[in-house]
């Protein structure tokens, strides 16, 4: 197994083992597993991601909605994507 799969296959015991808490928290609209941005560009830096409708300063979340940079020694990323909306079959 690569480095890259071993990576990915740690990224997703963690985002089962934390998805429901993260989900939990103000604004959070979603958890994956994809790459880190910085400045909106993609790095080549797998994380775990938790998708946010709108990005708020630290200082104005509550302590329980602040969102570690990593869990369980897996780096976190959050990314706002707006609102997401269930498409219809």
């Amino acid at each position: 197994m690569s480095d890259y799969q071993e990576a990915i296959e740690r990224i997703r015991v963690v985002k089962e083992a934390h998805q429901a808490e993260l989900m939990a928290k103000a604004n959070v609209v979603g958890v994956g597993i994809g790459f880190r941005h910085r400045h909106k560009t993609r790095t080549d830096e797998v994380v775990l991601v938790v998708m946010v409708e709108k990005k708020v300063p630290r200082a104005q979340l509550a302590p329980e909605d602040i969102i570690p940079g990593l869990l369980d020694g897996v780096p976190v990323d959050v990314q706002e994507s707006g609102r997401l909306v269930p498409q219809g079959n």
